[in-house]
């Protein structure tokens, strides 16, 4: 069993503003802080586990780059209790969890099928893990909507948060 962590690992997730008032907004860099994903070296069946309550603010992004000196210390607080609060609810789902259900080898890589709960639904959902350098890549694209998660919105909707958010994991590859 090979085990993977936020001390060899890493878990992003990348939100995209909308609405009328997207110009003064921010699209978001948030990491994962505490999270496990263990991988059978044999069957290379995944499971992996998620505290939504370790979501912590990176930076904001601009054009798709960090950047980093747009957000003050209590921004990023005020965004994380949010996320917390209002968009996952930690309190009443304290867990994000994935199983996979079909790994397949695809050259250097592998397609995934699994199962994703989170915020008290499960939903199949399909992604690739694709080698890049010594590290293994993934990103899977997650409507929210389909979890029961209503994407935040401010200033009576005219700010939000388009539904589809994009987690990344970047774990070592082992040798």
């Amino acid at each position: 069993m090979v085990r993977y962590d936020a001390y060899n690992s890493e878990c992003l997730v990348f939100t995209y503003k909308d609405g009328l008032l997207s110009r003064i907004a921010h699209d978001l860099k948030l990491r994962v802080e505490r999270f496990s994903i263990e991988v059978d070296e044999d069957t290379h069946a995944i499971s992996a586990t998620f505290d939504p309550s370790s979501v912590r603010v990176v930076c904001a992004q601009v054009d798709g780059r960090d950047d980093p000196s747009t957000l003050t210390k209590g921004d990023k607080k005020k965004i994380a209790d949010n996320v917390a609060k209002d968009v996952l609810r930690v309190r009443k789902h304290p867990e994000i969890r994935f199983d996979s259900t079909n790994v397949v080898q695809r050259g250097e890589g592998f397609a995934v099928e699994g199962t994703l709960q989170l915020h008290g639904k499960s939903r199949g959902i399909q992604t690739s893990i694709r080698a890049n350098g010594d590290r293994w890549v993934t990103e899977v694209k997650v409507h929210q909507p389909d979890f029961g998660i209503k994407p935040y919105t401010a200033a009576l909707g005219a700010l939000k948060v388009k539904p589809d958010v994009v987690v990344r994991i970047d774990c070592p590859r082992e040798s």
